[in-house]
């Protein structure tokens, strides 16, 4: 098996080795830009974890080096993130290669499709 796995389209799965919190970071922003409280509150509510202060400024500023996030002006204190293009194509990559998996998956335990 290659080294660096590609989806059907020929593009990278960049979020495969990022972690949980910054496919959770990037989920978020998808539909609009927050700082770090609102990212925290949101993933809470969407996927029932709770990202420390650590775990959530040390993956913002990955994803940042990454191209995947900018960051926008500051607001008050806060400063808001929101998702770049190659961003988004890396969630629409890394959300593709669960798909597949699950899909999988859940046939092999006789689970049916979703």
């Amino acid at each position: 098996m290659a080294a660096r796995e590609r989806d059907d389209t020929g593009g990278q799965d960049m979020l495969r080795r990022a972690g949980d919190a910054s496919v959770l970071i990037l989920t978020s922003l998808a539909d609009g830009s927050k700082h770090g409280y609102a990212l925290i509150q949101d993933i809470r509510g969407f996927a029932g974890l709770q990202l420390g202060p650590g775990t959530l400024y040390g993956a913002l500023d990955r994803l940042e080096r990454m191209g995947l996030i900018e960051a926008l002006p500051a607001e008050d204190r806060r400063q808001p993130y929101q998702i770049t293009a190659a961003g988004v194509a890396a969630l629409r990559a890394h959300l593709d290669s669960i798909e597949r998996v699950t899909r999988a998956g859940r046939l092999r335990l006789g689970l049916g499709a979703i």
